[in-house]
């Protein structure tokens, strides 16, 4: 099955404005994430962004980059724009990877594909078991509850995703911000309107779940975390160039 992987991206982030063109080890982190969806080897690679400082960023670091309106509401209603503005007509898998997470695994990229096209899943996503018990009370860290504990092998049914403080059960997991949808699935999706539990807690994927649309979760290898604030952009620096 012919997959796009499209990144979205916008300057205008409330919590850490200019996020996308912050620079780590000399490159922006919407290149370091467009590299790594590269690296995958699933498909090709758009970056779809509002502004056109992050098109030229992309560009001069080889990649491939649409300019997009800049009145969505979601990442998910910015890509769809991008899969109009080209000839879709042979693809069957769209990628949706968030560009403030440099450090996703490439092995889990591709992961969600194979369980996507094994599993004929409407909408895949990705999370990681929780190590760090603050998670639990961080409502910048998403969480998603599954129907049956997650393993290396198995693509179970999201419950519910949310922010707020949990307390420690079973088969509640830190939610990582990519999806995979089948086409047809994505037209449906952007074709709803914004949803009361969306728009209550903050998460687009809560539309699909209040339309009836499954969402299926893989485990990923570790939890990856994005950056939302200057303390997790100054923290992410220090992994990264530590790594290097």
């Amino acid at each position: 099955m012919k997959t796009l992987v499209i990144i979205p991206s916008r300057l205008s982030a409330t919590r850490l404005p200019g996020k996308p063109l912050l620079k780590i080890n000399g490159l922006s982190i919407i290149s370091h994430v467009f590299k790594k969806a590269e690296e995958a080897n699933i498909g090709e690679v758009i970056v779809a962004a509002e502004d056109q400082e992050i098109i030229d960023d992309v560009k001069k670091n080889g990649g491939n980059a649409v300019i997009t309106k800049n009145h969505h509401k979601t990442g998910t209603d910015r890509i769809f724009e991008v899969l109009q503005k080209i000839d879709s007509s042979n693809i069957d898998l769209i990628m949706n990877l968030q560009g403030d997470e440099p450090l996703i695994d490439v092995g889990d990229i591709k992961k969600l594909k194979y369980r996507m096209i094994e599993y004929n899943s409407e909408i895949g996503t990705l999370a990681s078991k929780i190590s760090d018990k603050e998670l639990y009370k961080n409502q910048n860290a998403v969480k998603v509850t599954t129907e049956k504990n997650l393993k290396n092998l198995n693509f179970p049914k999201a419950n519910n995703f949310t922010r707020k403080i949990l307390n420690e059960t079973s088969n509640i997991y830190h939610h990582i911000g990519i999806y995979c949808f089948k086409k047809e699935i994505l037209e449906a999706f952007v074709s709803f309107k914004q949803s009361i539990n969306e728009i209550k807690n903050r998460l687009e994927q809560c539309r699909a779940l209040d339309n009836g649309i499954n969402i299926n979760v893989a485990l990923a290898k570790s939890s990856v975390k994005g950056i939302d604030t200057k303390a997790d952009f100054i923290a992410m620096k220090k992994i990264m160039e530590y790594k290097s």
